[in-house]
Protein backbone atom coordinates (compact mmCIF):
# COMPACT_ATOMS: atom_id res chain seq x y z
CA UNK A 1 0.00 0.00 0.00
CA UNK A 2 2.79 2.42 0.91
CA UNK A 3 4.51 1.68 -2.42
CA UNK A 4 1.34 2.71 -4.30
CA UNK A 5 1.10 5.92 -2.26
CA UNK A 6 4.76 6.72 -2.93
CA UNK A 7 4.35 6.04 -6.65
CA UNK A 8 1.31 8.33 -6.81
CA UNK A 9 3.14 11.09 -4.91
CA UNK A 10 6.08 10.82 -7.31
CA UNK A 11 3.81 11.14 -10.37
CA UNK A 12 1.99 14.11 -8.80
CA UNK A 13 5.25 15.90 -7.98
CA UNK A 14 6.73 15.25 -11.43
CA UNK A 15 3.60 16.42 -13.22
CA UNK A 16 3.29 19.59 -11.11
CA UNK A 17 6.96 20.51 -11.64
CA UNK A 18 6.76 19.94 -15.40
CA UNK A 19 3.44 21.77 -15.69
CA UNK A 20 4.83 24.83 -13.91
CA UNK A 21 8.05 24.75 -15.94
CA UNK A 22 6.51 24.17 -19.39
CA UNK A 23 3.69 26.70 -19.00
CA UNK A 24 5.78 29.17 -17.01
CA UNK A 25 3.10 29.28 -14.31
CA UNK A 26 3.57 31.66 -11.35
CA UNK A 27 3.05 28.87 -8.79
CA UNK A 28 5.03 26.44 -6.70
CA UNK A 29 4.14 22.76 -6.54
CA UNK A 30 2.61 23.37 -3.11
CA UNK A 31 0.29 26.03 -4.58
CA UNK A 32 -1.37 23.57 -6.96
CA UNK A 33 -4.09 21.48 -5.34
CA UNK A 34 -4.59 18.10 -6.98
CA UNK A 35 -8.30 18.76 -7.62
CA UNK A 36 -7.90 22.17 -9.27
CA UNK A 37 -9.37 22.33 -12.77
CA UNK A 38 -6.55 22.58 -15.29
CA UNK A 39 -8.60 24.25 -18.01
CA UNK A 40 -11.05 27.12 -17.72
CA UNK A 41 -11.82 28.69 -14.36
CA UNK A 42 -9.35 26.63 -12.32
CA UNK A 43 -5.87 27.58 -13.54
CA UNK A 44 -7.30 29.59 -16.40
CA UNK A 45 -5.50 27.57 -19.05
CA UNK A 46 -6.79 27.48 -22.64
CA UNK A 47 -6.76 25.06 -25.56
CA UNK A 48 -3.18 25.91 -26.54
CA UNK A 49 -2.12 25.18 -22.98
CA UNK A 50 -4.03 21.89 -23.22
CA UNK A 51 -1.79 20.83 -26.10
CA UNK A 52 1.28 21.65 -24.02
CA UNK A 53 -0.16 19.65 -21.10
CA UNK A 54 -0.63 16.64 -23.39
CA UNK A 55 2.98 16.95 -24.60
CA UNK A 56 4.12 17.33 -21.00
CA UNK A 57 2.38 14.08 -20.00
CA UNK A 58 3.57 12.17 -23.04
CA UNK A 59 7.19 13.31 -22.69
CA UNK A 60 7.40 13.04 -18.90
CA UNK A 61 5.81 9.62 -18.56
CA UNK A 62 6.24 7.99 -21.96
CA UNK A 63 2.53 7.41 -22.53
CA UNK A 64 0.18 8.50 -25.30
CA UNK A 65 -3.12 10.28 -24.66
CA UNK A 66 -5.74 9.46 -27.29
CA UNK A 67 -7.20 12.55 -29.00
CA UNK A 68 -10.73 11.68 -27.88
CA UNK A 69 -9.70 11.37 -24.22
CA UNK A 70 -9.73 15.08 -23.27
CA UNK A 71 -11.42 14.24 -19.92
CA UNK A 72 -7.98 13.18 -18.69
CA UNK A 73 -7.11 16.87 -18.47
CA UNK A 74 -9.87 17.70 -15.98
CA UNK A 75 -7.55 18.01 -12.97
CA UNK A 76 -4.13 16.99 -11.69
CA UNK A 77 -5.76 13.97 -10.04
CA UNK A 78 -7.38 12.80 -13.29
CA UNK A 79 -4.03 13.12 -15.08
CA UNK A 80 -2.28 11.16 -12.34
CA UNK A 81 -4.99 8.46 -12.37
CA UNK A 82 -4.56 8.10 -16.14
CA UNK A 83 -0.75 7.95 -15.94
CA UNK A 84 -0.83 5.32 -13.19
CA UNK A 85 -3.42 3.23 -15.07
CA UNK A 86 -1.34 3.36 -18.27
CA UNK A 87 1.85 2.44 -16.42
CA UNK A 88 0.11 -0.47 -14.69
CA UNK A 89 -1.22 -1.67 -18.05
CA UNK A 90 2.29 -1.58 -19.54
CA UNK A 91 3.76 -3.42 -16.56
CA UNK A 92 1.04 -6.11 -16.44
CA UNK A 93 2.11 -9.54 -17.68
CA UNK A 94 0.71 -10.34 -21.11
Amino acid sequence: MQAAIDKRRQVIDTFKRELIRRLNLPYTTEDLHEDVALLGAGLGLDSLDALEIVLCIENSFGIKIPDENIAVLRSINTVVDFVLAQKAEKEAPQ
